[in-house]
């Protein structure tokens, strides 16, 4: 490999609330940076992300945020409600991703069918149609997400194109709180992942497996510059007064 190379960037792992992690990834996207960017990061408190042209929810989740049970932000990629709580969630910045869906996707997820394939967990794509039918994300099962062998939704993936920079946005269900799952969503929460899979350090394990699938990018783990969080906290500061509109 040349030293002129395109390099795959790894962020540090991340805690923060929901403004701030949407802002982030759609400052990302947004970047002309020719490399692709991997971040895992995990949510500080319970919330629940909206698909960017999601316009229709039940009325009990705006109940729920106003007695300080979860919080409500909307995500810059698509499809349905998520609820980020005792799981991991992951975004890939890719410049110059296949531009048919189906394809995207499936080369898009395959590090993960292989990181959880290595900790023992057989992962599949989904066949359920999408439909706007439903609120939740995990609700059914499309060519989008990876089901496991209990034929779980275990990660729920969307997307959200510019300027021939892919984002994709996924998150990895480890332990659903059942008493939120069913308060949000009335339905059964899905059951835990299976025991063999860590709750801490997950993402090591699938860096490894992205590193196997783009070898050639020679991937390191580079934070954000001062520019970068300059101007991550001016989007955040500017999106704060715009919250309660926009849920």
């Amino acid at each position: 490999m040349t030293s002129d190379a395109p390099r795959g960037r790894l962020l540090p792992m991340l805690c923060a609330d929901g403004p701030w992690q949407m802002a982030l990834d759609q400052m990302l996207l947004e970047q002309t940076d020719p490399r692709p960017v991997l971040r895992f990061y995990r949510w500080s408190g319970a919330w629940l992300s909206l698909g960017r042209h999601q316009r229709q929810w039940p009325d009990h989740w705006r109940d729920l945020a106003a007695e300080g049970h979860l919080s409500i932000v909307r995500r810059p990629s698509g499809g349905q409600a998520v609820l980020h709580a005792g799981g991991l969630t992951y975004a890939l910045i890719w410049p110059g991703a296949p531009r048919q869906r189906r394809q995207a996707y499936r080369e898009a997820c395959h590090w993960l069918i292989e990181g959880f394939r290595s900790l023992g967990d057989e992962l599949r794509f989904g066949d359920e149609a999408a439909t706007g039918e439903d609120a939740n994300c995990f609700a059914r099962s499309t060519v989008a997400d990876l089901v496991d062998g209990r034929g779980i939704k275990r990660i729920g993936s969307a997307q959200r194109w510019q300027r021939g920079r892919l984002l994709q946005h996924g998150e990895i269900l480890l332990d659903p709180p059942a008493d939120l799952w069913r308060a949000v969503f009335r339905e059964t929460t899905p059951a835990p992942a299976a025991a063999a899979i860590p709750r801490q350090g997950l993402e090591q394990h699938l860096f490894l497996a992205l590193q196997r699938q783009w070898p050639e990018l020679g991937w390191s783990e580079q934070p954000l510059t001062t520019v970068e969080r300059q101007e991550l906290e001016r989007r955040v500061s500017v999106s704060a007064a715009c919250i309660d509109s926009t849920t």
